[in-house]
């Protein structure tokens, strides 16, 4: 293993690092994913309500007066969320494929030592 070349030795950390970095984003994703579901359960429900609405801060509720803003609100977090999601998308796609072309340069360079 020490008569590794040393463009062999850097392909294999940038492999791992692009492993890392590749992990980072999809765990990322997929937690925001997570959290545009929420709100989206959280504004279907805000629209069955018919009674008070009360959002929450820190570990207070608070009375809403103006349920539209609050509509309004959490529609353009949702919207954000969308963007950032394609932004991680975006990103982890660059990443799975420079992770799949390092690796298939370690294979090969594996294969001629």
């Amino acid at each position: 293993m020490n008569n590794i070349s040393p463009q062999l030795q850097n392909q294999i950390a940038q492999f791992q690092q692009t492993q890392q970095q590749l992990q980072a984003v999809s765990t990322q994703k997929l937690q925001m994913e997570a959290q545009k579901k929420e709100m989206e359960r959280t504004s279907a429900e805000l629209e069955k309500a018919t009674g008070d609405v009360y959002k929450s801060s820190g570990t207070l509720l608070i009375k809403v007066d103006d349920k539209e803003k609050i509509r309004s609100d959490m529609n353009e977090s949702i919207e954000t969320l969308e963007i950032r999601i394609k932004g991680l998308e975006k990103q982890e796609k660059a990443l799975r494929e420079k992770y799949e072309t390092l690796q298939e340069a370690i294979n090969n360079a594996m294969g001629q030592e």
